[in-house]
């Protein structure tokens, strides 16, 4: 399996027109950081996680020419707002899309875009097959996704597990329930967002005593923004086994 991190920043964390913060004037890639997203790719089949504003710079960034199905972690506009680009995927292969969220999300996702389920359509509007999720395993496929349910403040969002790889944005209370799905992970991302508590995501502190309870071989830290600061700075702090994802990252399981 090959995972690319499309984006590992949140709204906080994108670089904005005349900012003197260290991370806005650094000359390091890896801080060059675009809403939270990920490529998996399995064999055959290509699933993103997540389709934020940026999804169609990051897609031809990474010159991704297919694309099976996109799931969603939760409805927040960083994290869908991007979906109406996967209109040139329908055209590349002359079919629906199929999209996987919680019963949340597609709802959402329907006033959103309601435009792509009118009964009438305009041509060329996104063409989407929505599929409803829960706690429970479902495959694409030929591939088993298994949902990891976390808290974001009081919003329940979904994490997923893919073979030996899990993904967690958002979130800032990971259940008993959810720590067992996550046994065997091999490689973790997992959200950190800067260094003082918050409401609602894992601050760094947080994010590295969950990362130690999973225990993943390798655990990248993501939805960074840019109160945690620069990548050089931060890696210092962290220990072997954990790093700051960056846009672009590629890895293989």
């Amino acid at each position: 399996m090959k995972v690319t991190f499309l984006g590992t920043g949140t709204s906080q964390g994108v670089p904005v027109i005349g900012c003197d913060c260290q991370v806005c004037q650094s000359l390091d890639y890896r801080d060059k950081r675009l809403r939270s997203s990920v490529y998996l790719q399995i064999n055959d089949i290509a699933l993103v996680i997540d389709t934020g504003p940026d999804f169609r710079q990051q897609m031809l960034r990474e010159r991704i020419k297919k694309l099976d199905a996109i799931l969603f972690t939760h409805e927040h506009k960083d994290h869908i707002a991007g979906l109406d680009d996967v209109r040139a995927y329908n055209f590349l292969q002359q079919k629906d899309m199929p999209v996987y969220g919680t019963l949340a999300v597609l709802k959402q996702l329907q006033t959103e875009f309601y435009y792509a389920f009118e009964e009438h359509k305009y041509p060329g509007i996104p063409q989407l097959d929505l599929m409803e999720i829960g706690d429970q395993d479902f495959i694409i496929d030929t591939q088993k996704v298994t949902p990891l349910p976390v808290l974001h403040y009081k919003l329940p969002v979904m994490g997923f597990r893919v073979g030996d790889f899990s993904y967690i944005t958002d979130a800032n209370h990971i259940p008993e329930s959810t720590f067992e799905k996550l046994k065997g992970t091999k490689v973790l991302a997992l959200n950190a967002l800067q260094r003082e508590k918050h409401l609602s995501h894992f601050n760094l502190s947080e994010a590295l005593e969950i990362a130690s309870k999973i225990g993943a071989e390798q655990t990248y830290f993501i939805h960074i923004s840019h109160k945690l600061g620069i990548t050089k700075a931060v890696e210092k702090e962290l220990p072997d086994s954990v790093a700051l994802a960056y846009d672009g990252l590629t890895i293989e399981l």
